[in-house]
């Protein structure tokens, strides 16, 4: 269903949102002006009208989002893909409750768009894994998301 557009996540990404996911971060580069992408995984929907990531507090992306707030996520879900853009707010320079230095991110919806092309649709929605320690990983993740929905 290419080119719908709505203000808000739509049920099915809200609840998509719920959990750490592959997404790619389009920013306006600090320097160049230019565009910057970056992939993160650290995201959670608190509600239908924001989404926050978590992401190392020395990031480009938080040089980026301080000098030009609006931003972009290209999130794959639902047999689709979505462009998500909004403002940008650092809501936490660092967050208390992880042991990296990790800030916390609060995207204001301004618009949710499918993007794909017209007559397809996602068969395979992105997979990753960690390629360090699973027990670490899986504590760190915890703790990261927790942070994010407590804030």
């Amino acid at each position: 269903m290419a080119n719908q557009v709505e203000p808000i996540l739509t049920e099915e990404l809200f609840q998509f949102l719920q959990k750490e996911r592959f997404v790619t971060i389009a920013t306006v580069d600090h320097e160049t002006t230019g565009p910057n992408v970056s992939a993160i995984s650290w995201v959670y929907a608190p509600k239908k009208e924001t989404v926050r990531f978590a992401v190392d507090n020395r990031s480009r992306i938080i040089e980026n989002i301080k000098a030009n707030s609006q931003v972009v996520l290209n999130v794959i879900a639902n047999e689709s893909t979505y462009s998500i853009s909004g403002s940008a707010v650092l809501k936490v320079e660092k967050m208390d409750e992880v042991p990296l230095k990790l800030a916390l991110v609060e995207i204001h919806i301004k618009e949710v768009r499918d993007v794909m092309f017209y007559g397809s649709r996602i068969s395979v929605e992105p997979a990753y894994e960690k390629t360090y320690d699973k027990d670490a990983a899986d504590r760190l993740d915890l703790q990261v998301m927790t942070a994010m929905k407590k804030a």
